[in-house]
C-alpha cells in the first residue's frame, strides 16, 4: 500500500473510533467481549440483603471473567430490549460511566455489547487499595440525579457480591486518584469507587 494511502486509512480508522466512543480517549482501544452474565443463579434476595456488608481486606487475585461479567451487568447492564438498564436513571438519560481497574489496565464497560474497552494501560490498582478490582463510577458532578444513579449501581454490586461471597467496600477516599488521566467529558468526575476482592480474600 502507498504510504499516503496507508496514513489516510489509519487516520480514518482513528477518527471513526473517536466518533463511536467520544467520551474517553482510549489508550489502545482493545475490546474484550465478556461471557453472558448469569441472570438465573445466585442466592435469594433477602439472604443477600441479610449478608450485605463492607469488608476492607482484599487479595489481588483476579476474579473470573464470568464473575466480572455478572458483576458489571449487575451495576450497569442492559436488561430490556429497548436498551434500558438494571438501574433507573432520571428521564432515561443514562448519564453514567462505569470503569473497572484491573491488573492489566483500566477498562470502560460497554453495556450494549457486554464488553469492556481499555482506556488506560498498566496496573493502576496500587493507586487505590490493591483490591482485585476497583470500580469507578463517573457522572456529571453538578447534576441533581448523579448521586442517585451511582448509588443504585454500587448497591446492586454489593448485593451481587453478597450472593457470590466476594468482599467489597464503597469508598470515597482516593476516588479521584486517576484525575484527568481518564479524559472524562467536561464536568464529569469519578464520584465514588467500589473495591471488590476475590473469594481468596477471605
Amino acid at each position: 500500500m502507498h504510504k499516503r494511502s496507508f496514513l489516510w486509512v489509519k487516520a480514518s480508522i482513528l477518527a471513526l473510533a473517536l466518533c463511536l466512543t467520544p467520551d474517553l480517549v482510549f489508550a489502545n482501544g482493545q475490546v474484550v467481549t465478556l461471557p453472558a452474565p448469569d441472570t438465573s443463579g445466585g442466592r435469594p434476595l433477602m439472604a443477600c440483603l441479610k449478608d450485605r456488608k463492607s469488608e476492607r481486606h482484599f487479595a489481588t487475585d483476579d476474579i473470573s471473567l464470568p464473575e466480572l461479567s455478572s458483576l458489571l451487568w449487575a451495576a450497569w447492564g442492559v436488561n430490556r430490549a429497548d436498551g434500558r438498564h438494571v438501574i433507573p436513571t432520571a428521564r432515561n438519560e443514562q448519564k453514567v460511566r462505569l470503569l473497572v481497574v484491573l491488573g492489566d489496565g483500566v477498562w470502560q464497560y460497554l453495556p450494549e455489547k457486554n464488553s469492556i474497552e481499555k482506556v488506560m494501560d498498566g496496573d493502576q490498582r496500587k493507586r487505590f487499595d490493591n483490591a482485585s478490582l476497583i470500580l469507578l463510577y463517573a457522572a456529571p458532578a453538578g447534576e441533581l440525579f448523579s448521586g442517585m444513579h451511582v448509588g443504585s449501581m454500587y448497591q446492586n454490586v454489593a448485593l451481587y457480591c453478597a450472593s457470590e461471597g466476594l468482599p467489597n467496600c464503597v469508598k470515597y477516599s482516593r476516588h479521584d486518584a486517576l484525575g484527568s488521566e481518564l479524559k472524562l467529558p467536561k464536568g464529569w468526575k469519578v464520584l465514588i469507587t467500589q473495591s471488590v476482592g476475590s473469594k481468596h480474600s477471605r
